[in-house]
């Protein structure tokens, strides 16, 4: 009896430790991190403009990397979707997709400014690998005072015509919900 329970034990605790050892790898292996984060990603909040943050000084240079060079005060007066990224992060590249659909449809209306700390010899390799087609920059100086540090990435910032910081979203979100999608609407119509 003590012989096949030992045996069952060991089966068992082998089979387990096999298993354990394979989440592990997958949550350490990089696409599916990737693929569980957008899974849990959900669709931002725009708030109210009252109470909200506001940019009062729009001088802020920035290098462009697969467009040109820019400062961000020619954004002033317009919509504008600002995040703060880098093609090695986990939580980025998962929000990337649902990024890029939203820009697909509001470039034009909505302005924007994708910052980055990579070279542009990675993010020229990243887009060609990706299909990505959004605007990247570096950024030359510190960014407007009234916006928050950004302390981790990606964050992202929607600021209205009017300089107020309606969303700071700090990790990967759903940009292309439709949700989020009829907040900028009636953001737009503002």
């Amino acid at each position: 009896m003590n012989i096949l329970i030992n045996r069952s034990l060991k089966k068992h605790f082998t089979a387990s430790n096999i298993i354990f050892v394979a989440v592990i790898f997958l949550m350490l292996y990089k696409p599916t991190r990737v693929w569980f984060i957008r899974q849990i990603s959900f669709s931002p909040t725009i708030t109210k403009a009252e109470g909200s943050p506001r940019i009062f000084n729009y001088d802020w240079n920035l290098k462009g990397l697969n467009t040109d060079d820019i400062n961000f005060s020619e954004f002033k007066g317009k919509v504008i979707f600002l995040n703060f990224w880098a093609t090695w992060c986990p939580p980025c590249i998962a929000e990337l997709p649902y990024i890029q659909e939203f820009y697909n449809d509001y470039k034009g209306k909505v302005e924007f400014v994708f910052v980055t700390s990579d070279n542009v010899e990675e993010l020229n390799k990243f887009f060609k690998k990706t299909g990505y087609e959004f605007p990247v920059y570096q950024s030359y100086l510190n960014f407007p005072e009234e916006l928050p540090p950004v302390n981790s990435i990606p964050r992202t910032f929607i600021i209205d015509s009017q300089g107020n910081i309606r969303a700071d979203k700090s990790g990967s979100a759903d940009w292309n919900s439709t949700s989020f999608r009829n907040s900028i609407d009636k953001l737009l119509d503002e």
